[in-house]
């Protein structure tokens, strides 16, 4: 509920930031641009009529602003920018009017905010991001260097790829190219496969060194307890998620962008395909892990290892939930449903049973 007296909209880019503050008991309208400085913005709201509340969208400037205010007891809220209400009608776009409409959303409180992640958080979710970055480029640099030998007539038929003996006949194949040009061009495309895997290993290790000694450890190990969520899964999916205590077992599905996306009105209801709003990394995570409960369910010796990280309660609820997520597949089979959509079933559910894991009690 608002109850300061000045509401302060800002609208942050990385080279100015245009403010627009409105006194709740003389209605007086201040409009200002200053500069990305956190003093020169502190400065300023230092001479509104407090108490004073500011907003603004979340975006590439990070959460910096935010922590600087509410350090000198100044409310700050991040908005979702996809949940922000405007007007239909509204066809022009300024700075300055995103900047009173902030600051009228926050004092009507019809606004959305994200939650705002601590420094160790961000931090380890910048290292989980930049991970992901090292497996796309991993992925194109293999496309294109197989694409390269596909085009000259060669393909690799001795097994699964990308193993050691894929490597060694990468190799073979390099030097029988009789073109010193086009040696050139395989040697360049196979150094960058080489090179981006070498960086996807070193932060496969990073994160797996502070997934055993964070603040994140015990939630990862109690993740650990579902099929298909290994060290860096479930790594991932901590600091992604962040506050777990925000969800239910029934939100957390579409807060990922899981559920179907509908659209109906009086007697009529169409249900589509998923959503696919929210944290598209998270959701890529639950997809990918969801395809494990489709095998037949047997607790493993890595499954069992796991276990032995965690607590008795996580590993009572782990193993209900991946019978039931194989229960589930089971029954989509039965009735013939497409692997994708299924998959994508299993995926909602087993997001809801990793809040249940996250939020347990010790």
């Amino acid at each position: 509920m608002f109850t300061e007296r000045t509401s302060v909209g800002l609208d942050v880019h990385a080279r100015s930031v245009v403010a627009a503050a409105i006194d709740g008991v003389t209605g007086e309208l201040v409009q200002v641009r200053l500069t990305p400085s956190h003093d020169d913005i502190r400065s300023w709201l230092r001479r509104l009529e407090g108490p004073v509340a500011v907003a603004y969208e979340a975006g590439p400037t990070g959460f910096g602003l935010s922590r600087a205010l509410e350090a000198v007891g100044i409310r700050c809220e991040v908005v979702a920018p996809s949940k922000l209400q405007r007007p239909s009608g509204d066809r022009v776009k300024t700075d300055a009017k995103d900047a009173v409409h902030l600051a009228r959303l926050l004092r009507l409180d019809e606004y959305v905010a994200v939650s705002v992640p601590t420094v160790e958080q961000e931090t380890a979710r910048d290292l989980v991001r930049a991970r992901e970055d090292a497996r796309g480029d991993l992925m194109r640099a293999r496309h294109r260097l197989s694409k390269l030998l596909l085009r000259q007539g060669f393909v690799y038929s001795g097994g699964q790829a990308w193993t050691g003996a894929h490597d060694a006949w990468l190799r073979r194949i390099g030097r029988e190219f009789g073109s010193p040009v086009l040696r050139t061009t395989f040697e360049s495309g196979y150094d960058a496969v080489l090179t981006v895997q070498a960086r996807r290993d070193r932060l496969d290790t990073a994160i797996t060194e502070l997934a055993a000694t964070s603040e994140f450890t015990p939630l990862v190990r109690r993740l650990g307890c579902l099929r298909g969520i290994g060290t860096l899964t479930g790594f991932a999916l901590a600091v992604e998620i962040g506050d777990w205590h925000r969800f239910t077992g029934n939100t957390i599905g579409a807060f990922v962008g899981l559920v179907p996306s509908e659209s109906s009105s009086g007697q009529s209801r169409v249900q589509g395909p998923i959503t696919k709003t929210g944290n598209t990394h998270v959701r890529r995570l639950l997809i990918e892990a969801a395809w494990h409960h489709r095998a037949r369910y047997v607790a493993g010796k890595t499954m069992r290892d796991r276990w032995e990280l965690a607590s008795p309660a996580a590993r009572a609820r782990g193993h209900a939930g991946n019978q039931r997520l194989h229960a589930r597949w089971n029954t989509f089979r039965e009735r013939r449903k497409r692997h994708v959509v299924a998959n994508v079933a299993i995926a909602r559910e087993l997001a809801g049973w990793c809040w249940s894991l996250a939020v347990l009690e010790e």
